[in-house]
């Protein structure tokens, strides 16, 4: 198979979270540690950053590899989901895995997949893990995908732990509280690994609190530690927080192993996304009008996007808005804003909810706006009838912002 086969035959053969969401869902580590076995256990064989959360963990996990980037290491990135090709999910110093490793990588252990039964996500953190011991990256970054305690990537035994936040996602696996989420993301913190929380929440603060004692883990509240920030090339008021997570954990990092001058904290931060290539955190795509994307699409991400929406300067705003069928509407209608037009859309895949169903929803609660026969039939339309100074927001879902950028 070509590059193009092969990651057809991962989408279509296996269960992907990314397109089919819970019945692709794993509920424990078995399959992971097969897989570790038969690579012959690469997870041992790089250091490493673990990065779990419900919202900032991708920007989080970016910023993190871009200053150790700057600081002169060479920095494993494993990220999900991608926007628009596969080998986003793993890079080196910002530089996508080749091809050629993907497609021999499947070809070498095709068998060992099809007679296991591994998922998609499963194959992916096998393949990355593979790819950073054989590289022999100084660190990697390794992103959750989903949780922490059964996601698969926690068969690592990082340098530090980091959580950014909790929120309500994802009930339907992690528990229907904030409380019952925490413990699932709790599930990383290691025996003697200190680990970052990047917010402090009423309700989930005793949960870290108890684990970090459980497994004996220094523990750091950077929301109450960390005081001034750098700046950073990612927009967005709510980067702010991510900032002052990236610099704890920068700090909790073996001073005889790693060496992070000021100087590399503060370029890497500012060229997070020309080091990692990172898009769609608040990404401006045009001016006159100002066209803006991002991925957020949670009650907790939306919220920060809303605040950041009531602080800029437009005549009107648009909204072009599509969400998975996963999605609980209800406190994300309690959240957008209604002096908006809004442009229904369904991302272009089987989770995706239909255009017509999100609109009615919509404007029960006394929204206005239309729906559209796909994402980008949306944005033109909303182009077409903004003024030069109005606003377009483009956002609702990662997969939204996958098909417009």
């Amino acid at each position: 198979m070509n590059y193009q086969e092969t990651v057809n035959w991962m989408f279509k053969q296996l269960p992907m979270y990314q397109n089919l969401g819970t019945s692709a869902y794993k509920k424990d580590l078995s399959n992971t540690l097969l897989l570790a076995a038969e690579l012959h256990h690469p997870e041992n064989h790089f250091k490493s950053i673990h990065v779990a959360g419900t919202n900032g963990k991708g920007s989080t996990s970016h910023m993190l590899a871009s200053i150790l980037q700057e600081a002169g290491y060479k920095v494993g990135l494993y990220t999900s989901p991608h926007l628009k090709d596969f080998r986003e999910r793993i890079k080196i110093n910002g530089e996508e895995i080749s091809e050629d490793f993907v497609v021999d990588f499947i070809a070498n252990h095709q068998s060992f997949f099809q007679n296991h039964h591994l998922s998609f996500f499963e194959m992916t953190v096998g393949m990355a893990f593979d790819y950073f011991a054989k590289s022999k990256v100084d660190i990697a970054i390794i992103e959750v995908g989903l949780g922490g305690r059964l996601d698969s990537t926690n068969i690592i035994m990082p340098l530090v732990s980091v959580i950014t936040n909790i929120g309500l996602d994802h009930t339907q696996f992690l528990g229907n509280d904030l409380a019952s989420i925490a413990k699932e993301k709790a599930g990383i913190i290691k025996n003697n690994v200190p680990v970052v929380i990047g917010e402090t929440q009423e309700e989930t603060e005793a949960v870290f609190k108890d684990k970090a004692r459980e497994e004996g883990a220094e523990i750091h509240f950077a929301d109450q530690e960390v005081g001034s920030v750098f700046e950073s090339d990612l927009k967005g008021l709510y980067q702010q927080k991510n900032i002052k997570t990236v610099l704890q954990a920068i700090q909790l990092l073996p001073k005889d192993q790693f060496y992070v001058s000021k100087e590399a904290i503060r370029s890497g931060l500012k060229g997070v996304s020309a080091n990692t290539g990172l898009k769609g955190r608040w990404q401006i795509l045009g001016e006159n009008p100002k066209i803006v994307c991002d991925t957020a699409h949670n009650k907790e991400g939306l919220k920060y996007i809303v605040e950041q929406l009531s602080k800029e300067a437009y005549k009107q705003l648009h909204i072009v808005f599509g969400v998975v069928n996963d999605k609980s509407l209800e406190p994300i209608l309690e959240l957008m804003p209604k002096n908006a037009t809004y442009y229904f859309c369904k991302p272009d895949m089987p989770r995706g909810l239909n255009a017509d169903v999100l609109k009615d929803e919509f404007l029960n609660h006394g929204f206005v706006g239309e729906a559209y026969f796909s994402v980008n039939e949306a944005l033109k339309n909303a182009k077409e009838k903004a003024g030069k100074n109005d606003m377009i927001y483009v956002g609702g879902s990662t997969f939204v912002v996958a098909e417009i950028i």
